[in-house]
Formats: structure tokens, C-alpha cells, sequence
């Protein structure tokens, strides 16, 4: 029964919440890392399939030297590959020890529109989902302009 009393009063101790911490953040540290390694792969590999995508439009073809896939096809690979950058972004950021940075998880969703407008198909989509891409735009760009504003405000003073 001792024991039990003195491992509860360890576990609500000050030193205890400290230690807890330490390993929250360990732990945080470790699940960065293991996401970067992941999202470097994903960048390779998108980036191998852009240039194989490239490489069969422009020289197996017909005709040769041209593209046979849509142009919105290859910028969305682009985009897709700028995404997967923007995220390794966010995650070294938080390595590096600044935290989340909002202005580029930000920038990083509004690519990610940008990239579904690029690629929107008015053939299979409706103008709904289009208004609803407006609005994401645009709740996106107000919130970029306040996160600056509010960052430079800070940064005069």
C-alpha cells in the first residue's frame, strides 16, 4: 500500500510533470522526423513520376516532341510536388525548433487550392464546388493578410 501511495505522489509531483513533458516532447521530436523521412520520399517519388511523365509525353509520343497529356495535367504534377516541398517546410520548421509557422501552413493551403482550381474540371464538377474553392480562397487570403499584419505589428515592436 506504501508503495502505491508513493508511486501516485511521484506521479502528481512537479518533478513528475517535467519528466512527462521531456518525454511529450521526445516523442513529438521522433514523430517529426519519421514524417520528414516519409515526405522526402514521397518528393522523390513524385518527382521521378514528373519526369517519366515528361520524358513518355515528349520522346515516345506521337508526335514526338510534344505533349499528348493536358498541360493542367503536368501543371498539377508541379503543384503537387511544390505541396509535398511546402510540407517538408512546415515539418523542419518545427524541427528546427520555431514552432508551426501559421503564415506558411497558410501558404501551403492555399497552394493546395490554387492547384485544385489549376486541375478543376467544369465537365464533372459543378459551379457549387467552384464557389466553394472562392470561399476557400478567400477565407484563406484574409487569414494570410491578418497572420502578416499581425506578424509585423509584433516585429515593430
Amino acid at each position: 500500500m506504501e508503495s502505491l501511495r508513493r508511486l501516485i505522489n511521484h506521479w502528481f509531483s512537479a518533478e513528475s510533470n517535467e519528466q512527462f513533458l521531456g518525454n511529450i516532447k521526445l516523442v513529438e521530436a521522433i514523430v517529426a522526423k519519421v514524417l520528414s523521412i516519409i515526405m522526402l520520399g514521397v518528393l522523390l517519388i513524385g518527382l521521378v513520376d514528373l519526369c517519366l511523365l515528361l520524358y513518355r509525353d515528349l520522346f515516345l509520343s506521337e508526335p514526338y516532341g510534344f505533349f499528348s497529356t493536358t498541360l493542367i495535367e503536368i501543371l498539377g504534377n508541379f503543384l503537387n510536388i511544390l505541396i509535398a516541398l511546402e510540407v517538408l517546410e512546415n515539418i523542419t520548421a518545427y524541427l528546427r525548433g520555431r514552432g508551426i509557422r501559421i503564415e506558411l501552413v497558410i501558404v501551403t493551403a492555399l497552394t493546395a487550392v490554387a492547384r485544385k482550381i489549376v486541375i478543376f474540371d467544369f465537365t464533372k464538377l459543378s459551379g457549387l464546388e467552384l464557389i466553394g474553392l472562392a470561399a476557400a480562397i478567400f477565407t484563406l487570403s484574409i487569414s494570410f493578410w491578418l497572420v502578416r499584419r499581425t506578424n509585423r505589428l509584433y516585429n515593430e515592436v
